[in-house]
């Protein structure tokens, strides 16, 4: 059984920099200031879901399961099943990807589906060698004991590297993230003032979709404790330049690499939700769709280049449908970092790329940047790991219905080798 599936609303919180300590949100917290007002502008009760699902990388301690935690603080029932996915940064488009599923199969007719992240409150991480020596401390019996256990104190316990480090550091082949963007780099000719003019350009988007109102019902104001309104994505640099990005110093590969701060995504919290609703739902409830989701496609690769997970990604989909690179109206290509956009879209114009890895005669062909992250990406508004995949799909419907396109492409890298796609079209 085969049915439609329909993106009916969606909303997120602005993005916000993390600044070196802790922001004003946990990820429940952010995902109940997206999710709040977005379902109080139903015309159903909260109530009325089959399933909740939420992408969340970085789960703290405090908030396990914060699909469920958010459930219940948003008023959804106390029977509301609510599960979290963990896919690096595709996991807000893993919760797409099942919703999607279940209601294509009919075993459900309406889910919300989000993904959340609060970077700013990854923890901290002490050694291996501090853990042990505080396991001793805690088992140390008598004065004699302690004593002992004290004189293998050394100052370095006391100096915890923070998590987020380590988890943007591939385990396989022990490259950070940005390291891959510099072999992606190197391997397609990305030039360090095309990856800054790119950044630069990143910026003056979103801050034109931001000022023009592109943006309006999308993004919503997120309130913290103290009463205090975020109302944008805080992490723009309209007055961004190549003549002020150039001055910054290659952030993984000293002195030549072509990846800084400034051309890289930003470290960022922020949620995002998605209401996916069935033919019958629609019609039940009145609801006016935003766009139709089609098809999705994982794939996985070298961990090494894993900036090319889109180009593998989305290829499949485009074969499956006998969709040319013209036939695809928009894209929203996740930006972790300005060289690995660039290189995907290098690979789909390299011959011979395509014939030896995407079975093609020839080149796929050109993304034009006026068909690319209309309003802006990851450089320049940050990617909240377990939300971005989210955003993305929610940007492209809202982006597509207001420019009257036919059909749109999501897709992102994700950390460890591997990248995700869906295929959006008109309803």
């Amino acid at each position: 059984m085969t049915r439609p599936v329909y993106l009916v609303d969606g909303a997120r919180t602005p993005f916000l920099k993390a600044r070196g300590r802790p922001g004003p949100f946990t990820p429940v917290d952010l995902a109940v200031q997206a999710g709040r007002p977005l379902l109080m502008r139903q015309p159903f009760a909260a109530t009325a879901f089959d399933l909740v699902i939420l992408g969340c990388v970085n789960v703290i301690q405090d908030e396990m399961n914060p699909a469920r935690v958010a459930a219940l603080r948003l008023g959804m029932g106390e029977s509301q099943v609510a599960f979290t996915v963990q896919i690096n940064c595709g996991s807000g488009m893993q919760s797409i990807d099942t919703a999607m599923r279940y209601i294509r199969d009919g075993s459900h007719e309406m889910i919300l589906a989000g993904g959340t992240e609060a970077l700013s409150h990854a923890p901290l991480v002490y050694s291996r060698e501090a853990t042990e020596w505080f396991g001793d401390m805690a088992r140390a019996k008598g004065t004699v004991d302690r004593a002992r256990a004290l004189a293998d104190l050394r100052p370095d316990f006391f100096s915890p590297v923070i998590g987020l480090e380590r988890g943007l550091t591939d385990p396989i082949t022990s490259l950070n993230m940005g390291q891959t963007a510099e072999v992606l780099a190197h391997r397609f000719g990305i030039d360090r003032v095309t990856a800054d003019t790119y950044a630069v350009e990143s910026h003056n988007r979103l801050a034109a979709a931001q000022s023009d109102g592109r943006l309006k019902g999308e993004v919503l104001p997120a309130f913290d404790h103290d009463g205090t309104a975020h109302e944008c994505d805080d992490g723009v640099r309209p007055n961004s330049s190549i003549e002020k990005l150039a001055k910054l110093d290659p952030a993984f590969e000293k002195p030549f690499g072509k990846v800084t701060p400034g051309n890289s995504s930003q470290i960022s919290d922020g949620a995002s939700w998605v209401i996916l609703a069935s033919e019958t739902a629609v019609e039940a409830h009145g609801l006016e769709p935003i766009a139709r989701l089609v098809d999705s496609q994982w794939a996985a690769l070298d961990p090494g280049i894993m900036g090319l997970g889109p180009v593998l990604a989305s290829t499949p989909i485009t074969q499956r449908h006998g969709l040319s690179c013209d036939d695809i109206d928009l894209w929203e290509i996740n930006e972790a970092f300005a060289a690995q956009v660039l290189s995907c879209v290098s690979a789909w114009q390299d011959e011979g790329f395509c014939r030896e890895v995407l079975g093609y005669d020839a080149a796929f062909g050109r993304i034009d940047r006026d068909r690319l992250n209309v309003d802006g990406g990851a450089i320049s508004l940050g990617h909240p790991v377990g939300t971005s995949g989210n955003r993305i799909v929610l940007h492209l419907a809202n982006a597509m219905k207001a420019r009257g396109a036919k059909r749109g492409i999501a897709t992102e890298c994700i950390g460890g080798g591997q990248g995700g796609a869906m295929l959006l079209e008109a309803p």
